[in-house]
């Protein structure tokens, strides 16, 4: 770190750190094919990102994580008739309950370890509840130095107050820190807070952004995070 300004690198969760899909998939019922499910899983994610818009955009507070998952996962089904019979009560708490438990990316686990070894300090910073953060930070295996939720802050990323606020709790200047995540609405808000962004390309995510767009807007824009220290060091 003898080189680099940064001194905090703080990381969205699911889909930067953890493949949502994979888990998801694996617990959706195994009757209805596997390329269906992961059709079904990348539409619940979306339908939940636009869940948290609006409720941001109408200045509401944060929903508790499970509700809101539970909740767009029947709207998904009213969407999709020919497979509510399939989600009984208990598929359908199986399918909540899975988002507690998710696999990292395999590169993951060790970039953020060279990340604490040359000296910086890693950070959740995602929307969510607090105990999904730590159910999650187990099931993964990964470890970071504080968990960062919406519910925590009181507002959605990505509000400007609640990049200020973690900044705030984590007593850094913007231009100290960096922001990444696989979400464009996420780099964008950090870059707006005056962090530094590094977009993290995960083809399950961000399916509807143009990623030439994407690529322009951030200080880095990498495939995996195998070079994220090396990188970190060089902002």
């Amino acid at each position: 770190m003898a080189n680099s300004k940064i001194k905090a690198v703080f990381f969205d969760f699911m889909g930067t750190c953890l493949d949502w899909h994979s888990g998801t998939i694996k617990v959706l019922p195994q009757a209805i094919p596997e390329s269906e499910r992961s059709k079904l899983a990348l539409e619940w994610r979306q339908d939940y990102f636009d869940s948290n818009a609006a409720r941001l955009a109408a200045n509401q507070p944060p929903e508790d994580f499970d509700i809101t998952i539970f909740r767009t996962l029947d709207v998904l089904l009213d969407k999709h008739p020919e497979y509510k019979p399939m989600f009984d009560r208990h598929t359908k708490r199986q399918c909540i309950e899975a988002w507690h438990s998710m696999p990292p990316w395999p590169e993951v686990y060790t970039a953020i370890e060279q990340l604490k070894d040359a000296g910086y300090e890693v950070f959740v910073f995602a929307n969510g509840t607090t105990r999904l953060q730590l159910d999650l930070c187990k099931s993964s295996g990964l470890k970071f130095n504080m968990l960062f939720s919406s519910q925590l802050l009181g507002v959605y990323k990505p509000a400007p107050e609640s990049y200020r606020k973690a900044l705030e709790l984590v007593n850094v200047e913007p231009e100290e820190t960096v922001m990444v995540a696989a979400h464009a609405y996420d780099t964008r808000g950090g870059k707006e807070a005056g962090m530094k962004t590094i977009y993290i390309h995960r083809w399950t995510d961000d399916i509807n952004e143009d990623m030439n767009v994407v690529k322009g807007e951030n200080d880095v824009f990498l495939e995996d995070m195998t070079k994220l220290a090396e990188v970190v060091g060089r902002l």
